[in-house]
């Protein structure tokens, strides 16, 4: 999605105005816009971040997210775990082993609410 533009930053704010949610696509896309959102306000911003999501990290900007089954002891595992908590992402891995869903890169996908 590469850096929030005012532009996006705008449709997100109206977007969250009319009772929407901010549906992030990876978890590449939840780091770039809470670590847009890291000062408490949703703005533009440039550069790198070193943002890493692990309880009790308090979303900001991000109110729905549709990832990939991520592979065990991973850093990205943990940002899913911590959006959707312990339980919901335990159950949805367990279904994911029992169904022999694909996981990581090209596998199948969740969508947490």
């Amino acid at each position: 999605m590469g850096r929030p533009e005012q532009q996006s930053i705008d449709r997100i704010l109206a977007c969250r105005r009319r009772g929407g949610r901010v549906v992030a696509v990876g978890t590449t896309s939840v780091r770039m816009l809470e670590t847009a959102a890291a000062s408490g306000e949703l703005k533009p911003f440039a550069g790198h971040t070193d943002l890493f999501i692990r309880p009790p990290y308090q979303f900001r900007a991000v109110d729905a997210l549709l990832t990939n089954f991520h592979l065990p002891r991973t850093t990205l595992l943990v940002l899913v775990r911590t959006f959707g908590g312990d339980e919901l992402i335990r159950q949805a891995y367990d279904e994911a082993i029992r169904d022999r869903y694909r996981f990581y890169s090209y596998g199948d996908a969740m969508l947490i609410l």
